[in-house]
């Protein structure tokens, strides 16, 4: 492990992954998962390990061609916020931002060895395909070559809070709040590096690299209702028109589970997701306020914290994070036992998709998340328990879920994702029911429980006007794409 000695990030939250024979080089951060400047564990260490060998740091960014299915709608908000990004770093660090694309494995250890850097440091993910192309850099890297994982996205590093595969939010709720008072920490100030990167001429076109993954993935818009980057994220936390913290945060824990009240969410999610704002950033403020609204900010918390790294650690420790095989087995066995029961209705993948099914709240709640970009989370869980009733059997209904979830969701491929949905159809996280056909033991959800808990119709109204806002909207943007510049009206 690092030393603690004045260091500016506890050795818990560092692993090595490569423990180099040892070299004086370049520092190079491969960011992935944590996309910010500020609140960034990550980047601490790296500029902190860079100044105390007196040798210069850069952040590197590996563009995989549409990871997990990525379009348009995620690309082009990472990407802005990117663009955002290596603004940042150059005005308030003075640092280098090089971005590469293609895949991990061949273009981060080819600018380790043309740079000649000593020490590699990279971001956390749970996700098996990081986990597999950190393994593969590892090996391609000199032996000289030193590599840190940091954990800057969970406020507890994944590893502190447990060693294990965690059966619920019980049980690993006590294990975190345990180790909070140690880890929900406020962070340095920024330090500049001491040593400049060497000059380079390698341009970043950000306009036509947008551009040609828009067009990659222009079958799944962008959205306009959430704005890129690390501002916008600071925004939407702490704003003094509709901040979260500052504005709405009063309605939390009656509004957030109401899919008619949208502003009773926090709305973080989509930064959260690319790591645009810390975790870390939000509990802390969220703390300074508690005395104003304790109960919200309480709930707010255990969302925040306890859920999300409950995530984390199931996608961390469990392999078969998106697949039966990780259910618990009393959840494999009940779906399988109910497997061949007959269903209502059996939809295909195409029609699920199209919002053809003959429920008018699951259609609303679909084309909510394709226009939108964002379901709300309470009908999350009953759209895709329904799917797991409209389809042949529990394997086909997880794999259309994920699907779709990732597709058009703007904070898809994220392993509060993966978890929803095994939570709502293997049951994961949760516990066996009263047994009945095609659920078996799983959680059951209908129309008439939802009509018990919200106004239904009002939601089902409230998304065909969004859509029909949103299609309104296309069209005149068409428009505008298609006239000659300079012509304005």
């Amino acid at each position: 492990m690092v030393s603690t000695l004045s260091n500016p990030v506890q050795s818990g939250r560092i692993r090595v992954l490569k423990d180099g024979t040892g070299s004086v080089g370049p520092v190079v951060y491969w960011m992935f998962r944590d996309q910010r400047v500020k609140d960034n564990w990550a980047l601490i260490h790296a500029v902190d390990e860079a100044n105390r060998a007196n040798v210069p740091v850069a952040v590197a960014f590996n563009l995989f061609d549409r990871f997990l299915g990525a379009k348009s709608r995620q690309l082009g908000f990472m990407l802005r916020g990117l663009q955002q990004l290596q603004h940042d770093l150059q005005e308030k660090l003075h640092m280098r931002f090089f971005l590469f694309q293609g895949e991990a494995e061949q273009t981060i250890p080819n600018f380790i060895k043309e740079c000649g850097a000593s020490l590699l440091v990279t971001d956390f993910s749970p996700l098996r395909e990081v986990r597999k192309c950190k393994e593969e850099i590892c090996k391609r890297v000199e032996e000289s070559v030193k590599v840190h994982e940091v954990d800057a996205h969970n406020v507890v590093p994944i590893w502190v809070a447990s060693e294990k595969l965690e059966y619920s939010a019980k049980t690993l709720r006590g294990k975190i709040n345990k180790k909070l008072p140690d880890y929900l920490i406020d962070f340095p100030p920024l330090v500049i590096p001491t040593r400049k990167w060497p000059s380079s001429d390698k341009f970043i076109d950000w306009d036509k690299l947008i551009d040609d993954n828009l067009r990659k993935g222009a079958d799944v818009p962008e959205i306009e209702w959430c704005k890129p980057g690390e501002k916008a994220a600071l925004e939407v936390l702490m704003g003094s028109k509709d901040g979260f913290l500052t504005k709405r945060l009063k309605s939390y824990a009656i509004d957030r589970n109401n899919p008619l009240k949208p502003k009773g969410l926090s709305g973080l999610s989509p930064y959260l997701h690319f790591g645009q704002i810390s975790a870390q950033r939000c509990a802390l403020e969220a703390q300074n306020v508690r005395k104003l609204n304790p109960q919200a900010v309480d709930v707010f918390l255990e969302e925040l914290i306890v859920r999300r790294e409950l995530a984390d650690n199931y996608c961390y420790y469990q392999p078969h994070y998106d697949s039966l095989l990780g259910a618990w087995e009393w959840a494999r066995k009940t779906l399988m036992d109910h497997a061949s029961d007959k269903r209502e209705h059996v939809y295909t993948r195409e029609q699920l998709e199209k919002a053809q099914t003959a429920d008018p709240l699951w259609n609303a709640s679909q084309l909510e998340m394709v226009y939108h970009g964002k379901m709300h989370g309470f009908m999350r869980m009953y759209w895709a328990k329904k799917i797991l009733e409209w389809t042949r059997g529990p394997e086909e209904a997880l794999e259309i879920c994920i699907y779709l979830n990732d597709k058009y969701e703007i904070d898809g491929r994220d392993p509060n994702g993966y978890v929803g949905c095994m939570w709502s159809i293997c049951g994961v996280h949760d516990q066996g029911w009263k047994e009945r056909p095609v659920f078996g033991k799983i959680r059951y959800m209908n129309f008439a429980g939802c009509k018990r808990k919200f106004d239904v119709d009002g939601y089902i109204a409230h998304v065909k006007r969004l859509v029909g806002e949103i299609k309104k909207r296309k069209p005149e943007e068409a428009l505008q794409e298609r006239k000659p510049k300079g012509i304005r009206c």
